[in-house]
């Protein structure tokens, strides 16, 4: 991808890693998801850029060279919400569709709920809205998936069990996606960096807190949301998708079968097709 550029943005108190192609105040924000990178939306980036967006694919906070804070309360749901109004106001965008997979869906979620800036389009890639999700976390389908999480809150065992042999358990966790070798790299070397894995785990860390929960997740969402999701996805049930219409007064879900949870890298044609469609 010739056209497409690294730099920095400084924002929130924080300095971002932000991979950007095309020009314009009409801003495409996309949010990658656990333990992925900016280069999880290498296939949409030009094509979001042919639709004459200025697309910005950011590593959020604790992700490739942006600023990993140190302590667990950093990564509590409204400071990542924060990350994303300090974003767009960083790129004076005049409009924004916001795009997100897996954690970034999250905070994509809860950044539409609480109507902090106005959004264009919001477009959701295998990511539950968060109070969908914690219906879900009632059903054995969904509680037997979510095993990981509680796994993940143990100190130091967590970190070593994503950092030892070079991050192989994250090279299985792609194992049934076709990635490049150097895209895959980037995801191991990337969590074996000092300080990585720990602040990767603390996104999920934080879901124990208090100020994770001061979020007003059930208003009604207004913009225009899409929904993708790949439903041979390991770690979230369909029954998640059960009530979103309830949050969302105009949504589109688009089911995708034969599709992991890596949706925009398992089926970038399928996905990049649809987004044209429902941004044109």
């Amino acid at each position: 991808m010739p056209d497409m550029q690294t730099k920095f943005v400084e924002a929130n108190g924080l300095r971002f890693e932000v991979l950007e192609e095309g020009t314009g105040d009409r801003l495409a924000l996309c949010l990658h998801g656990f333990p992925e990178h900016a280069i999880s939306w290498r296939h949409q980036i030009p094509v979001l850029a042919g639709m004459r967006y200025r697309v910005w694919a950011v590593n959020q906070r604790g992700y490739g060279r942006t600023t990993r804070p140190t302590h667990v309360a950093d990564y509590a749901l409204p400071h990542l919400v924060e990350d994303v109004t300090a974003l767009i106001n960083a790129a004076s965008a005049k409009s924004v569709v916001l795009i997100g997979h897996d954690w970034g869906a999250m905070v994509a979620w809860c950044f539409a709920a609480e109507q902090l800036h106005p959004l264009e389009r919001l477009v959701i890639m295998n990511g539950p809205h968060p109070v969908c999700f914690r219906t879900a976390l009632r059903h054995w389908r969904q509680m037997r998936k979510s095993w990981y999480v509680a796994f993940f809150q143990l100190p130091r065992l967590a970190e070593r069990i994503l950092t030892v042999n070079g991050g192989a358990i994250v090279r299985r966790m792609f194992g049934g996606v076709q990635l490049p070798p150097d895209v895959l790299a980037v995801y191991t070397r990337q969590i074996t960096e000092p300080g990585a894995a720990t602040a990767m785990l603390n996104w999920y860390r934080a879901i124990r807190l208090r100020n994770s929960r001061t979020l007003n997740l059930a208003r009604v969402i207004d913009v225009p949301t899409l929904v993708l999701w790949g439903e041979r996805d390991v770690a979230l049930d369909p029954i998640c998708l059960n009530g979103t219409e309830r949050y969302v007064r105009d949504l589109t879900v688009q089911r995708l079968p034969a599709v992991s949870h890596w949706v925009q890298q398992d089926a970038p044609q399928v996905v990049n097709k649809l987004l044209q469609e429902f941004l044109a």
